[in-house]
């Protein structure tokens, strides 16, 4: 990399004044503790680190977490303004007959999308995940299809669907690590929606069901998600919790019990929220550099993120984290806002934890024809001199 490129990182980290490496004894952390389930994982909602995990990609049968996928779903066609709350649907033979856990739709009666969401949500109903499957794509089978497209967009390159429910189906598994990748989008994306895995219970025909997931009681910072259960799958839970600002996602699968996949799953939280610190090192958009423009109407342009930079670490260990900014050598214009520059990274014990592209915040528009001859001139001897 250029030489003046390397120097403009030092000065401009130093010049923010944030956090600087320094000589200080690292932070002694303890080893994770041992969680009794077949797969697990522990992630940062806001920075998406895994600060725990184990068997983390091994495929296996989600039950009723994969109503997590059929929510998502649902709540994106509402936010899109396809479909509504309000809409009600018809209730089919299929959706009332199904087994399993019910919110006791009756058939041929009209149902809103939002009972059917909470009977989803709060009390694992498959009726209800039929029922809004069928809404959304017509069948059951077309909307498995739609959600291994979102899953494929998502990343979740271990999961595929076949039905909306989780009922059991030999092709139909998941990961740990790739439903926190949805519960994080759930909890990011679909904000107004994420209350209602909350809502203790639910009553809809005069009865009343408690949310299956019992941490909501036991565990006050505990706000979601979802919980999972066949024999195949052993007892499985997604939850998430904050603690100072700072939200984790845990999931468990494959546990013994309902007890053991609670007791579990405040392991992997008390842990995260105990050793580990998630902070937003920048803001999108807040300048970092001020970089050479030649040929514009400008002399430079301010160079930033086009979204926060948000690392996870352990605690007591913000002055062990190094940032550099690389930057392009040399910058013509025309430039566009957005334009990628360079890049930022930021490094702990000589590992990078982030790295983000350096954008610029604004346009340049090329100069007029002597100003560009000038600066070409200028960058000759610039280029001849380093």
């Amino acid at each position: 990399m250029h030489s003046r490129t390397i120097q403009r990182a030092v000065l401009v980290w130093g010049f923010l004044g944030a956090l600087v490496s320094g000589s200080l004894q690292a932070a002694i952390i303890p080893a994770a503790p041992a969680i009794g389930a077949s797969g697990y994982v522990l992630m940062d909602a806001n920075s998406a680190k895994i600060i725990v995990e184990k068997n983390a990609d091994e495929r296996l049968p989600p039950a009723s977490l994969t109503k997590l996928m059929t929510a998502y779903i649902v709540e994106s066609e509402i936010l899109s303004g396809r479909i509504s709350l309000s809409d009600k649907t018809t209730i089919s033979e299929k959706a009332w007959s199904w087994g399993g856990s019910k919110m006791f739709v009756e058939v041929n009666t009209q149902v809103s999308i939002e009972d059917l969401l909470r009977g989803l949500i709060i009390q694992s109903g498959n009726d209800a995940a039929i029922a809004l499957a069928e809404h959304v794509a017509g069948s059951e089978e077309a909307f498995a299809g739609m959600m291994n497209q979102y899953a494929a967009a998502f990343g979740m390159v271990n999961t595929n669907y076949v039905n909306a429910s989780g009922w059991p189906a030999p092709d139909h598994y998941s990961t740990a690590r790739d439903l926190a990748i949805l519960a994080q989008k759930i909890v990011t994306e679909h904000a107004g929606f994420y209350p209602m895995y909350a809502e203790r219970e639910f009553t809809y025909n005069n009865i009343t069901q408690s949310n299956r997931n019992s941490l909501l009681w036991r565990a006050p910072n505990v706000d979601g998600l979802k919980t999972g259960h066949t024999q195949e799958a052993g007892y499985c839970l997604v939850a998430s919790a904050t603690e100072d600002g700072m939200r984790l996602i845990s999931v468990v699968m494959g546990a013994s019990s309902e007890a053991s996949r609670e007791q579990e799953s405040l392991k992997l939280l008390s842990y995260g929220f105990r050793y580990f610190t998630t902070k937003a090192l920048y803001t999108a958009a807040s300048p970092l550099n001020s970089s050479r423009v030649w040929a514009g109407m400008s002399d430079n342009v301010e160079l930033g993120l086009s979204s926060d930079a948000i690392v996870t670490y352990p605690k007591g260990e913000d002055n062990a984290l190094k940032a550099q900014l690389a930057i392009n050598p040399v910058i013509k214009a025309p430039v566009a806002m957005g334009d990628v520059l360079g890049t930022l990274s930021v490094s702990l014990d000589g590992e990078v934890v982030l790295e983000r592209q350096l954008v610029a915040l604004a346009d340049v528009p090329e100069a007029g024809f002597f100003k560009r001859i000038w600066d070409y001139i200028l960058l000759f001897f610039f280029n001849l001199m380093n």
